[in-house]
């Protein structure tokens, strides 16, 4: 019987894999780094492990076919844990790994954590494992999320758009390719997939939406320079990377690299992508 393993089932993609894998009476392994917070779910076992603990994250693989990885929670280090579990997932004959990329991945993406989901890929590819790889948009769930405390969206995005995809429909996505592979582990084998939602949005336009949802009041969108984004950022005391990745977010979307829209949700789900309009009708929270 081919084995499954979700990471990040704590989380708000790989616990959304897991719950739906679990509605269809599919058995899996979870592997988490607290075991107390682990969803309580039918036909699931429990491992823990961490990426950067390769011999403890070997063990927890053991057995596993086809292993769902999260990426690492952003850190300093975020790359070397994901060699550290790659790695794991090589000795302990893991056959095909289905990885939550970003969109736009490439060595010289404006989007500085989109050049590390690249540089994961490749070791992936390096390390001889099957691989699917789902480079999703930046989150709809998170648009909202944005406007700060006085409900305004601040970054350097100019009129850029942004084609953001909800967690629902990346965790639909990957549980079809994950029960594809099941049933025919070449199925999706070597394939990229992109997603995003049914169109492309540029801050203003998102302010005006979640406005219209009514949960944040009136929001809007002040287009920063560079330097006034870092500066409005500085109260957060965070390291340069830091900095630079949630400055760079704004950048990609100025420079045009998350604006194309594709109609890979619905080639996987059979249904079309959610719109941010849609998500806050759901979730008006």
């Amino acid at each position: 019987m081919t084995t499954i393993a979700v990471t990040g089932a704590t989380g708000g993609v790989g616990g959304r894999v897991a719950r739906l894998l679990a509605e269809r009476g599919v058995a899996q392994r979870l592997i988490v780094r607290d075991a107390a917070r682990a969803p309580e779910l039918a036909a699931a076992e429990v491992t823990v492990a961490t990426y950067a603990d390769g011999e403890a994250a070997r063990r927890a693989l053991e057995g596993v076919d086809v292993l769902f990885l999260v990426s690492a929670a952003e850190n300093a280090d975020r790359l070397g844990e994901h060699r550290s579990i790659v790695e794991a997932a090589r000795a302990s004959g893991v056959a095909h790994v289905v990885y939550t990329s970003f969109f736009g991945a490439a060595p010289d993406a404006t989007f500085t954590l989109a050049r590390d989901h690249f540089v994961t890929e490749n070791l992936i590819r390096d390390a001889g494992l099957g691989h699917t790889f789902l480079r999703d948009n930046l989150y709809t769930d998170f648009l909202p999320m944005l406007a700060g405390e006085d409900s305004v969206i601040r970054g350097p995005a100019g009129t850029g758009r942004v084609a953001s995809v909800t967690r629902d429909d990346v965790a639909e996505s990957a549980v079809r390719v994950l029960l594809d592979t099941i049933d025919t582990p070449d199925a999706h084998n070597g394939i990229t997939y992109e997603l995003t939602g049914p169109e492309a949005l540029t801050l203003a336009e998102v302010a005006a939406i979640v406005t219209a949802g009514g949960a944040r009041g009136t929001v809007s969108y002040h287009d920063e320079t560079i330097d006034e984004a870092y500066a409005s950022r500085a109260v957060y005391d965070a390291p340069q990377w830091q900095l630079d990745a949630w400055v760079s977010t704004y950048t990609a979307i100025a420079a045009g690299e998350l604006e194309r829209v594709t109609s890979d949700v619905e080639r996987l789900t059979g249904h079309p992508a959610r719109s941010l309009r849609e998500f806050l009708a759901s979730a008006p929270h």
